[in-house]
């Protein structure tokens, strides 16, 4: 609470010097933001910074690949000023539309976690490819060592997945930068041998695990502590996290950059330095079970650090080709 109020207080600062208004009162402006993150998670972190910095915010909500559609369709006439989006995918199609960002913004995370040889887009927080189990059907023991494991006929009819999901499409743009496109489409042949159940998203695959329609799924890691805190700790779920080097162990990062054409580009640049500050950075630790990527800021007590996760030695700005993965999906 303490971190809240200082951080807050921090970003009323921030918003002060914006123009008169001419009747005694500041006007601090307006920001729009096209947010590929769900409202459910993000939503409250942006209302506490219009709320302490008084500023105007609009926010779209929608799929990243689709509102980065929209962005390119709009051209310079787009209304957003920021845009928020799950993965280096989305940001990496607007790429050319988006501006340098100020060194103390792109500084504050590491460099794996920003725009590769740009400044155009910085990092906001982390989320571990896992794979979930039921651990009242599937032993520690049992559990797949890597991706390929999957492929045995012995996970036949037992698998979850969520093809047309943006984060898993995201693993296979990984896939393909680390072990090419012939191996990758064998995987995912072997994966589709083995009959997995699909599913629209990750949040229906972790529920399917713990009712025992499936015993494993391919989800991000913090959906399960999601169920925890509401269903408590007897929940059948559990995480695994196969630390092989490989991209069934792909730490992902959602990211925001500021569009060219943006006409509140103050509010804009405040916005994105309330989000890699403290006060944010721990709001995703603990609230929505993410990894922070400012250096301070705690992990959430669940989760292991995430220098533990032996994720590839991959390029964020190699997994921007996710129309050759849908491409691929769609083989």
């Amino acid at each position: 609470m303490i971190l809240f109020v200082i951080g807050l207080a921090l970003v009323t600062l921030l918003a002060c010097g914006s123009g008169d208004a001419g009747d005694g009162q500041v006007s601090a402006g307006s920001l729009v933001i096209y947010s590929g993150r769900s409202e459910s998670l993000v939503g409250p972190i942006i209302t506490q910074f219009a709320d302490a910095s008084g500023i105007d915010v609009r926010v779209k909500y929608g799929g990243t690949a689709e509102l980065a559609a929209t962005i390119r369709e709009e051209g310079n006439n787009t209304p957003a000023d920021v845009f928020f989006a799950q993965d280096p995918g989305g940001l990496g199609a607007v790429a050319s539309m988006l501006s340098p960002l100020p060194p103390d913004i792109i500084s504050a995370v590491p460099d794996w976690a920003r725009a590769a040889n740009s400044a155009d887009w910085v990092g906001i927080s982390g989320r571990a490819r896992v794979v979930v189990y039921n651990r009242n059907t599937v032993s520690e023991s049992d559990l797949p060592s890597d991706l390929q494991d999957l492929t045995d006929p012995r996970w036949k009819g037992r698998i979850g997945w969520a093809p047309a999901n943006a984060s898993f499409q995201t693993m296979v743009t990984a896939m393909r930068s680390t072990w090419g496109e012939d191996e990758t489409r064998k995987f995912l042949t072997g994966l589709k041998s083995n009959d997995p159940q699909e599913y629209p998203k990750n949040t229906p695959i972790v529920a399917a695990t713990a009712a025992g329609e499936i015993d494993v799924g391919l989800v991000n890691h913090y959906y399960l502590h999601r169920f925890i805190q509401e269903d408590g700790e007897d929940f059948a779920a559990r995480n695994h996290f196969l630390r092989d080097n490989g991209p069934g162990s792909l730490i992902m990062v959602s990211g925001a950059g500021i569009l060219n054409e943006a006409d509140n580009r103050d509010n804009a640049e405040k916005f994105l330095r309330f989000l890699v500050s403290p006060v944010a950075q721990q709001y995703f630790a603990s609230q929505t079970f993410e990894y922070p990527l400012v250096e301070g800021v705690n992990t959430h007590r669940l989760l292991p650090p995430i220098a533990e996760l032996n994720g590839p030695d991959i390029d964020v700005a190699d997994l921007a080709d996710v129309a050759g993965t849908q491409s691929l999906l769609r083989d």
